[in-house]
């Protein structure tokens, strides 16, 4: 085996137990085992699982982004931008099921960069402007639109994860209930939202 597939190999044997056990509960000796290699074969191509953990969260990151990026550009209309990047995201955990259960797992304690929260952070941020048009159209405070650019993110992010592990729904049964919530609940925003417990509103 050359030294190039011998490398995929491992990547895809370290993709695979860290999305079974994490990377707190796997060791160089079980990748190792189920590569068939020595020890040592580990340690040359990556220096040890940290290599191999960063080497394969630095390929997913890669795909998640260029997933939802794709589904960002694809449209000037919001309806059709959030339905696209609802849908994006759920493409990326149909096609990388062991690749997503890696960057949504414990990650080692030094490594915050390229985690699945930065992730969503990143989007979120590319999303800001677009939340912040459609506010301005409707004369809401556009300086809410980063707030409100996490919300949505992560609530798309959330259902991501729980279809992850309860497939019962179909896909785009999925994208379609998260779209009807936040396009449908977008409707009835208002422009100065309060709390009913803080004003001695309890109805």
């Amino acid at each position: 085996m050359s030294g190039f597939a011998r490398r995929e190999q491992l990547v895809a044997v370290g993709r695979s137990l860290f999305a079974e056990k994490g990377f707190g509960a796997t060791s160089v000796e079980e990748i190792a085992a189920r590569a068939k290699v020595s020890k040592p074969v580990v340690y040359e191509h990556f220096g040890g699982k940290e290599g191999l953990y960063a080497v394969i969260v630095d390929r997913e990151v890669q795909a998640l982004i260029s997933s939802l990026q794709s589904s960002l550009e694809s449209s000037q209309r919001p309806r059709l931008i959030l339905e696209n990047a609802t849908l994006g995201l759920l493409d990326y955990i149909e096609r990388n099921t062991d690749g997503f259960r890696v960057l949504v797992r414990d990650a080692p304690s030094d490594r915050t960069a390229g985690s699945f929260s930065s992730v969503m952070g990143d989007v979120a941020t590319s999303v800001e402007h677009i939340i912040a048009e459609q506010f301005k159209r409707s004369d809401f405070d556009a300086t809410w639109s980063p707030l409100y650019a996490q919300m949505l993110v992560g609530l798309i992010a959330q259902v991501g994860q729980w279809w992850l592990d309860d497939r019962r729904m179909k896909k785009d049964e999925v994208a379609a209930h998260v779209v009807n919530l936040i396009w449908n609940g977008q409707r009835g925003l208002r422009p100065h939202p309060t709390l009913r417990v803080r004003s001695g509103d309890g109805r």
